[in-house]
């Protein structure tokens, strides 16, 4: 963060965060704890400081999918018209590969499994959630593993097979296992949320192996991973 005057929001460099560019796309590794474009409430958001990465072009990168606010980790941005146009499309049809990594409270009922749960979305005066309703939701999956666990917390690698809002927090509440430092689908209001999008691989070009994209494990989830089995030198 670089310094501002007083009054005014600091500038973010993003260009330092970046995990991959080419002539269509740019990856960022997203911080925790900003939400990616403005909000009815104000405030800052990533939007305000993509004029870092440009990189020569006359037009700003543009968000090709949403992150939560509190979630880190790979984003994928649109560098112009044609790329977010085909971006759109991969986004859609379902044929961009998403890991997550989280730290969840207990442990799923099976090493391995898929949730699957339709999901719906509430607004209440005191604010919105999303909520499992299998009769009235839309349709939403997600597959998950166990990477390891200790303590009363476990690791969970998920693929989400659909992208609704909240998804991977409301599944892994709904199987028991809310996620650490979730204070809407659990009880954690004290820490940072400890969800991670891992990895992004992109088919962009037919004739062209995929983009794959790592982002590395973010400060804040580093040792409640490594209480449960990471090591920073896995893959």
């Amino acid at each position: 963060m670089n310094s501002t005057a007083p009054g005014r929001l600091p500038r973010i460099d993003l260009a330092p965060r970046l995990l991959h560019r080419d002539g269509l796309i740019l990856v960022i590794d997203k911080p925790a704890g900003i939400p990616v474009h403005a909000g009815p409430g104000g405030g800052d958001n990533l939007e305000r400081h993509f004029d870092s990465l440009r990189f020569g072009l006359r037009t700003l990168p543009a968000l090709a999918h949403r992150l939560d606010r509190d979630t880190s980790g790979c984003l994928v941005l649109g560098r112009h018209r044609k790329a977010l146009a085909r971006l759109g499309r991969l986004f859609s049809e379902g044929r961009v590969g998403k890991t997550y990594w989280a730290v969840v409270h207990g442990k799923p009922p099976t090493a391995e499994g898929t949730i699957d749960l339709p999901l719906r979305k509430v607004t209440k005066k005191t604010g919105w959630r999303m909520i499992g309703d299998p009769r009235e939701g839309q349709p939403a999956r997600t597959d998950y593993r166990l990477m390891g666990s200790s303590d009363g917390l476990s690791w969970l690698e998920l693929l989400p097979r659909t992208g609704r809002t909240h998804q991977i927090r409301v599944h892994c509440a709904a199987m028991g296992c809310p996620v650490l430092g979730d204070g809407i689908y659990g009880t954690d209001r004290d820490r940072p949320l400890h969800l991670h999008a891992r990895r992004v691989v992109l088919p962009l070009q037919p004739s062209k192996p995929p983009v794959d994209v790592t982002a590395p494990v973010p400060p804040h989830m580093h040792d409640a991973l490594a209480a449960c089995g990471y090591h920073d030198q896995q893959a």
